[in-house]
């Protein structure tokens, strides 16, 4: 009952907070089209303080109720703070963007921070791994999953068909009691945060996330993520993020092998791609909120059904979902080169 009371009023309040804000957000924090963009008109930026006010504001109020044991407080405390760090951070960048490694750096110890508190009540990689591997590993993963979430946040509606099938499926799970409270009461009050952003940000949007909802909705779902493979479900942690963390790490390394500045903005993603060559914003989200879908149902699947041939299984059929989505993409570059 509390997940679903705070799915509603994160709904509430989002909505209700991009209301009364959109005024100062047109007038200040206008995001003019460049090379780069994916729009056309310059759009108001920022709705991420609505989404991550009302996700921090109801999780807060739902976690309190619940109550939480000691170790499990210090966990979301710290990860509070660095979620307001990171949208702090982002919210300078969208005015006036900050050194590359200045920013690397605060995102890094955002994320070490809230890596080095949840591994007081889980593990991932057992208790064979020295404690400070594990923390180095995770960091890393964590840092690149919040600089990928900002990445793919290039279209409208694309961070909503990212983020919505992997907060509703651990939110349902923490429903069923399948994982922690925590996680699923962060899960739901950030779904809630994103369904009263959505309407905003439908194409062609009247209101963008900027990094101010990107970085620190990245570092929420990491630590979503870190939880659920924590409590023994790594496949389905691997699934949920499948699409996005594809095309991002493809993107990158695509980017290296051609010697290009990787730590630049680009328009080489595959979506980014997809749309430079003929496909609209909603057909891209919509493809890929299916295949997110399909990824979470995989993802389920896996922690349902027991076993190594079912894990197997469900990787393979995640691989192929996204590798279909990409191809798919990629014959639309195909098909437009065909008929010049």
């Amino acid at each position: 009952m509390i997940l679903l009371l705070a799915l509603a009023s994160a709904a509430a309040l989002s909505a209700a907070l991009v209301v009364a804000l959109f005024p100062l957000m047109r007038r200040y924090a206008l995001a003019r089209p460049n090379a780069r963009s994916s729009h056309r008109v310059p759009t108001p930026q920022g709705g991420g303080i609505a989404v991550v006010g009302a996700t921090l504001v109801v999780g807060a109020a739902a976690l309190w109720t619940a109550g939480l044991p000691p170790e499990a407080a210090t966990q979301v405390l710290v990860l509070a703070g660095a979620t307001l760090l990171l949208a702090v951070i982002g919210a300078v960048d969208d005015i006036r963007p900050l050194p590359v490694l200045p920013r690397l750096l605060l995102q890094a110890f955002s994320v070490a921070a809230v890596v080095w508190a949840s591994s007081a009540t889980g593990r991932v990689l057992g208790i064979d791994v020295p404690l400070w591997l594990e923390i180095a590993i995770a960091t890393i993963a964590g840092l690149w999953f919040v600089n990928l979430t900002n990445f793919m946040d290039g279209l409208d509606w694309l961070t909503v068909a990212a983020m919505v099938p992997i907060t509703a499926t651990i939110a349902a799970l923490g429903l069923a009691g399948i994982v922690e409270t925590p996680e699923g009461i962060v899960a739901a009050a950030l779904l809630g945060a994103l369904v009263g952003f959505a309407p905003f940000n439908r194409p062609v949007a009247r209101l963008f996330l900027g990094d101010v909802g990107s970085l620190p909705i990245g570092l929420l779902v990491a630590w979503l993520l870190f939880g659920l493979a924590a409590q023994g479900h790594v496949v389905a942690a691997i699934l949920l993020p499948l699409y996005s963390c594809s095309d991002a790490t493809l993107t990158l390394l695509r980017r290296a092998a051609r010697r290009e500045p990787v730590w630049q903005a680009h328009r080489s993603h595959y979506y980014q791609r997809a749309t430079d060559l003929g496909l609209g914003a909603l057909e891209i989200s919509g493809t890929i909120f299916a295949a997110n879908v399909v990824l979470a149902l995989l993802a389920v699947g896996s922690i349902v059904v027991e076993g190594l041939a079912a894990d197997v299984g469900a990787l393979v059929l995640g691989g192929a979902v996204v590798a279909g989505v990409l191809l798919r993409f990629g014959r639309s570059r195909s098909r437009l080169e065909a008929t010049r």
